[in-house]
């Protein structure tokens, strides 16, 4: 989500400053790659690019591809092979053992639906959504970026209106929160579907506004969460010392709660270094859906807050991250939020935070485990 949001805040700038864009897809890879399918990139006339499609091998041809369909003002869908040993025929030497597609959409402004305006319908409300975009490998057919479903509502492209082609496909990827690729037939010619499952971003919770706050606040929202800080100290919790966090909260932990919105992606630390604070606020949390919890301090600081609130329970003690974070050997505060951030993203991920090098499968999914 947050390669989508800077996307959106670049092409709003280079609206304002007349210039024309050109949006690039990620919509199937074969084999290796450094992007997988999603990876977004806004190419703009005068040659600024925002997010990526690739370690950085692709970007250069990608600048030409871009401004070839912004001329010619159609989508494109352009094939990268390198399993091609003459693969320096693109001049961009990819190094990677496979294929990658990416479909170029130039961004009219004058359309209400345009990409970028199906993007941007993401962010308004924090709910999961599925979005189609739709290419041809056979054919010509490229249509794009056309439809976003979410579970009460749906955007899609005015001028090209297919939803029905896809919606109870689109209504699956929905429900099982997982991508899809399939095929479909319009007008008896080929068309393909990348229907893309996206959450919303993490929305993480720091009880505490002490300096030690200030780095993770900091790495969280690089990675583009939603930071919002609570603390009972007005001194600590404050703008000034964390000008990026979305939302600052001088309340009392039974006044916390009822301000927040719990989901799934939503991770709670416990960091105020009061003792109290942190009791009151986790009693209230293990109630709750929350799926991530995490307490600083050690073992035994849990252990004893939930003998406290006769809740030593072993799910307890299983559900709580305490003490927080991976074992990187941290020291500094800047050390302790990145272990931090890690291990939240690992929960959340499923993942198993373990060394790449020690992982036998392929780090990211392949395609046809996805459908």
């Amino acid at each position: 989500m947050k390669e989508i949001a800077d996307i959106i805040k670049a092409y709003e700038k280079a609206r304002k400053e007349g210039k024309k864009t050109a949006l690039a897809t990620v919509v199937k890879v074969e084999g290796s790659s450094y992007r997988r399918p999603g990876a977004r990139m806004l190419i703009t006339e005068d040659g600024i690019l925002t997010g990526a499609i690739s370690g950085g091998c692709l970007e250069g041809d990608a600048l030409r591809k871009a401004l070839s369909a912004i001329h010619q003002q159609e989508n494109k869908l352009v094939t990268y092979d390198s399993m091609d040993e003459d693969d320096a025929k693109f001049g961009v030497q990819l190094g990677c053992n496979g294929i990658v597609y990416i479909l170029f959409e130039p961004i009219f402004d004058d359309s209400a639906a345009n990409p970028i305006a199906i993007l941007s319908a993401l962010q308004g409300k924090r709910e999961n959504a599925a979005l189609a975009v739709l290419f041809s490998l056979a054919g010509k057919n490229q249509i794009g970026t056309n439809a976003l479903l979410r579970m009460n509502d749906q955007y899609t492209s005015g001028e090209n209106n297919l939803l029905p082609l896809f919606s109870n496909d689109l209504q699956k990827v929905l429900e099982t929160k997982k991508s899809a690729f399939l095929d479909y037939s319009i007008n008896e010619e080929p068309v393909n579907a990348f229907l893309e499952f996206i959450s919303p971003p993490v929305s993480l919770i720091i009880a505490g506004a002490g300096n030690d706050a200030q780095p993770l606040a900091n790495f969280a929202d690089l990675l583009g969460w939603n930071v919002i800080i609570a603390d009972g100290r007005q001194t600590h919790a404050n703008s000034q010392r964390f000008p990026n966090a979305n939302q600052i909260l001088v309340t009392k932990p039974e006044q916390l709660l009822p301000q927040l919105e719990i989901d799934e992606n939503t991770a709670f630390v416990l960091m105020t270094h009061n003792y109290n604070y942190d009791l009151a606020l986790l009693d209230l949390l293990l109630p709750t859906n929350a799926p991530y919890i995490g307490t600083l301090g050690p073992k035994k600081k849990l252990i004893r807050m939930l003998d406290e609130l006769n809740l030593n329970t072993e799910g307890n003690q299983s559900r709580v991250h305490g003490p927080i974070g991976l074992d990187i050997g941290a020291e500094t505060a800047e050390e302790i939020a990145i272990s931090i951030v890690t291990e939240i993203k690992a929960v959340l991920s499923g993942a198993s935070a373990g060394q790449l090098k020690k992982k036998d499968a392929p780090i990211h999914v392949h395609e046809s485990e996805i459908n």
